[in-house]
């Protein structure tokens, strides 16, 4: 009697390659067109220059996108770093809806309180693109 391999399926396959584009595109962003945007977002307690950290940012984010593309055999330890990155950037989103800073078309506070619901989608991306159907 073999033992059967866990295969990830097509669609978990998918969304693991669409979330590393996307986090190499916004990565990207970071470091070039929407350079002032993501300022917006870093809290006034960080202790570094805003431009500092969406530099860095941007650096981690294409680093956990090319990953989460090209290295499928670390899949899982890759989708829980992402997630745990998506949960460590959260209070960027929160500050720019408590300081009521546009960017990105977020010119509300209704815009920017929505916006929070997407972090936790994000996270819940990471994590099931990245594991093997049961």
């Amino acid at each position: 009697m073999s033992k059967s391999v866990a295969r990830p399926s097509v669609a978990r396959t998918i969304g693991r390659i669409a979330l590393g584009s996307a986090l190499v595109f916004a990565g990207v962003s970071h470091l070039t067109f929407a350079r002032k945007d993501f300022q917006a977002q870093v809290p006034d307690w960080v202790p570094i220059d805003d431009d500092t950290v969406v530099l860095g940012s941007g650096v981690a984010e294409i680093a956990l996108g090319a990953s989460l593309i090209f290295l499928p055999k670390h899949k899982q330890a890759v989708g829980n770093t992402a997630a745990v990155f998506f949960t460590a950037i959260f209070p960027g989103n929160l500050s720019q809806w408590l300081n009521e800073r546009d960017a990105f078309g977020l010119d509300t506070d209704r815009k920017r309180f929505a916006r929070l619901f997407f972090q936790p989608v994000l996270i819940a991306w990471a994590v099931w693109s990245t594991r093997d159907k049961r």
